[in-house]
């Protein structure tokens, strides 16, 4: 059973809730809005603490990498994308069609980026580091915003 745990001021971006099931995280959410019938934690777990600890450290431009074990769910095409964009180096960027080629479709650049937009663990899987091919800030689930903020995040942090 997935369950959360709600931080009000562990990141720059606003409250984030952290989902959690079987020792791993499954999902980071901005804001407010949790699914509905959510359970949500009074305290935080092990998990959530390690978790708020490595996204303390990023966002703080000290940690560039993270250690914690990962479960989102999806379909196989969805897995082998974010499993792409989780080997993006910090601070580099990849265009859809880069991220389709890795996947072994290079012609599947649209589906890399309905893939990209229903990652459930943002920053953690780092789908802000895809970029249009013009290098344009195409969608992100967060907002284009926070896209722009992590990049630039990222890009002092090299």
């Amino acid at each position: 059973m997935e369950a959360f745990f709600c931080y009000d001021s562990l990141t720059p971006l606003g409250k984030i809730a952290i989902g959690m099931e079987g020792g791993a995280v499954t999902r980071l959410i901005f804001g407010e809005k949790l699914p509905e019938g959510a359970v949500v934690l009074e305290l935080p777990t092990v998990l959530s603490a390690c978790c708020k600890q490595e996204l303390e450290e990023y966002f703080a431009g000290t940690r560039q990498t993270f250690d914690l074990p990962l479960a989102p769910k999806g379909t196989a095409f969805q897995q082998k994308v974010w499993a792409a964009l989780r080997e993006i180096p910090y601070g580099q960027t990849r265009s859809y069609g880069e991220i389709a080629a890795i996947v072994g479709n290079p012609k599947a650049s649209r589906a890399v980026g309905m893939a990209n937009n229903q990652n459930p663990i943002s920053i953690l899987i780092p789908c802000h580091r895809v970029i249009g091919k013009d290098g344009s800030l195409t969608g992100y689930g967060g907002g284009t915003e926070k896209k722009k903020w992590l990049l630039e995040l990222e890009q002092r942090g090299r």
